[in-house]
């Protein structure tokens, strides 16, 4: 019977340990440094998810839309950031379509009522 030795390779096997490096640095997917633009903003977010918890987003949303259809500019803006921050891709989404509802002029009103931005802040 033929014994083969193979001496190590510095205690390391080369393809084993390309495996196990990162090709691409990883950040946290929470990490949302450039989400919040300002303390206000941020104090109003987490208020709003304290009352109404997992679906805090959905309801932002729903209060940006309502603000828009009312033509308050300043409180869809508000809510908008409000959504993005809790949910960036709701928030992309309701960008995108009222977006498209401005341009075609389309309006339809909302079941709930926005509340007013000092409610939160």
């Amino acid at each position: 019977m033929t014994i083969r030795f193979t001496a190590a390779f510095r205690g390391e096997n080369p393809v084993v340990s390309r495996a196990f490096q990162a090709s691409v640095h990883l950040e946290a997917a929470n990490d949302n440094y450039n989400g919040i633009s300002s303390d206000k903003l941020m104090r109003a977010t987490l208020r709003h998810f304290a009352r109404h918890g997992i679906s805090a987003a959905k309801r932002a949303k729903e209060n940006a839309e309502n603000a828009w259809l009312m033509e308050d500019f300043e409180g869809y803006t508000f809510w908008l950031e409000v959504c993005r921050a809790l949910d960036r891709r709701m928030a992309n989404g309701l960008t995108v379509t009222m977006d498209a509802a401005n341009q075609t002029g389309a309006k339809q009103r909302g079941s709930l009522t926005a509340l007013p931005i000092s409610y939160y802040i």
